[in-house]
């Protein structure tokens, strides 16, 4: 991803030699209405006659009949102008406005919540990837390469913050972008090392032999069926000054084929995205890092690729997660929570005060909660603070529940649990949930110990936009919960 160059311009937006300059519309029962700079109030009586409605997502671009751009483009907001649709409608317009050198923002803005609202979105909005583009590369539209917001406002802290915030998400999105064939668990290994490079966090590598050595036997056992050995990846933020502690916990599955619980062709397609938790959890790390926040983070990659072999997990086979507690694997396409079972217990091993999990888990988050929301399961304490910082920042979160009953549908006959339920479909990303729980430990010691407060993100639905595009969201990967998690960070960094 090549970023563009933002900036937040004082001069005038009548001014602007821009290439398109932004304004917006507003949904109304009866009529758009303009939301723009006063310079541009004119634009208000042709909106209806250039079919602008003011609907998210329209875009309509005109010559410029006022100010010095070489076009105008009118982008809606919806019925609301708050931070959520200036986001949307910044991010939106930069997306649909390819092909372009230079765009120009003329939104009337008044606080700098709206400021760096207007600047982030743009910024996601300015997404693409080419890397493997050729021959087609030459008449590929690209989004503009220089973006500004025409704002009295100082807009210093909202261009710097923007700028983290949208090479986070495009770290996710690349990485995801990328096929499995260079992709692979040492690739995605190497890429986390690179990434973290002159930036104030400690990464460590497990190989393959370091992962049985230490008791990785969820991480090893479902990486045994590939040539191309398992990874586990520890990246570390921790701020001498940091009172608190957060630990991430990312599913980094670089393809998933099913194992010998083989997936259909169709569903294979788009199983390289398996490994987004992991690259979301290094990029949430990193831009704290570089956001300087005041909270310890540490990041666990569980990265294999789930791959049928005569070397091969099989059903029926019991795998000993790091800590002893055993599972019988039923089904080696329920790997996901094999891997991260590894995970959550090394991050409990470190007594944090919370422990995230990311993951495309299950197919059943999308039949719950379709392919916008992403459902969030765990300690109703820490649930809260997780909803409350995806809606915060505009993204989409359920509360799901951890229903109890469950847990016995996951006895096994020769091992302390099974990784699936054989033949039931209820329930299923409750039950990958109710799974995951088994292997949050405690902190303290004897009577004082207490269970570490945990969420589980169950992305699997929204963490790759099938559609078409939307807001700043582009087709193909999305970089979901990013934000939400960095803005959970900010929060434990407060006092």
């Amino acid at each position: 991803m090549t970023a563009p160059v933002l900036s937040v311009s004082a001069q005038p937006a009548i001014e602007s030699t821009a290439d398109v300059l932004i304004v917006g519309a507003l949904q109304s029962a009866d009529s758009a209405a303009l939301f723009a700079d006063p310079a541009f109030s004119a634009l208000s009586t042709v909106l209806a006659d250039l079919g602008v409605t003011g609907a998210r997502d329209q875009v309509v671009r005109i010559p410029a009949s006022v100010g010095g751009a070489r076009t105008i483009a009118i982008v809606g907001l919806g019925k609301d102008a708050d931070v959520d649709a200036l986001r949307a409608a910044a991010g939106s317009a930069v997306r649909q406005l390819t092909g372009v050198e230079s765009v120009a923002f003329a939104f009337p803005l008044t606080t700098g919540a709206e400021l760096t609202a207007v600047v982030e979105g743009a910024a996601l909005g300015a997404y693409s990837y080419t890397e493997y583009r050729q021959a087609s590369l030459a008449g590929t539209r690209l989004p503009a390469g220089r973006v500004t917001v025409h704002s009295a406002l100082d807009g210093t802290d909202a261009v710097a913050h923007a700028i983290i915030v949208s090479e986070a998400v495009a770290l996710v999105k690349d990485l995801v972008n990328m096929p499995a064939s260079d992709l692979y668990p040492e690739a995605l290994a190497n890429r986390a090392v690179a990434a973290a490079a002159d930036l104030p966090v400690t990464v460590r590598v497990w190989d393959e032999a370091e992962l049985a050595a230490d008791g990785f036997g969820g991480i090893a056992g479902v990486g045994q069926g590939s040539t191309r050995p398992p990874r586990l990846v520890k990246v570390s933020y921790a701020p001498e000054t940091a009172t608190r502690h957060i630990a991430l916990v990312g599913k980094g599955i670089t393809f998933d084929t099913g194992g010998l619980s083989l997936k259909p062709a169709g569903s294979m397609v788009g199983m390289k995205y398996d490994m987004t938790g992991a690259a979301t959890v290094l990029a949430v790390v990193l831009a704290a890092a570089r956001l300087s926040l005041d909270v310890r983070i540490t990041a666990w990659l569980c990265i294999a690729e789930n791959m049928p072999s005569g070397n091969a997990i099989r059903p029926n086979d019991v795998l000993r997660i790091r800590g002893g507690r055993t599972v019988e694997v039923l089904n080696t396409d329920a790997e996901g929570r094999l891997v991260l079972a590894d995970g959550l217990v090394a991050a409990a091993e470190e007594e944090p005060d919370a422990i995230i999990d990311v993951a495309t888990l299950t197919g059943a988050a999308i039949t719950a909660l379709g392919n916008r929301y992403y459902g969030v399961m765990g300690e109703d304490a820490l649930v809260a603070r997780v909803l409350a910082a995806g809606t915060g920042v505009g993204e989409q979160l359920w509360a799901m529940p951890l229903p109890d009953e469950l847990r016995a549908t996951l006895n096994s006959d020769v091992a302390d649990i099974a990784n699936a339920k054989m033949g039931s479909s209820a329930g299923g990303m409750l039950l990958a949930a109710v799974f995951l729980r088994e292997f949050i430990g405690t902190r303290g010691t004897g009577d004082d110990a207490v269970t570490i407060p945990w969420a589980h993100l169950d992305i699997a639905g929204p963490a790759h936009n099938t559609g078409g595009g939307w807001g700043f969201t582009n087709a193909g990967p999305t970089g979901i919960s990013v934000r939400a998690l960095l803005r959970l960070a900010e929060d434990f960094s407060r006092p």
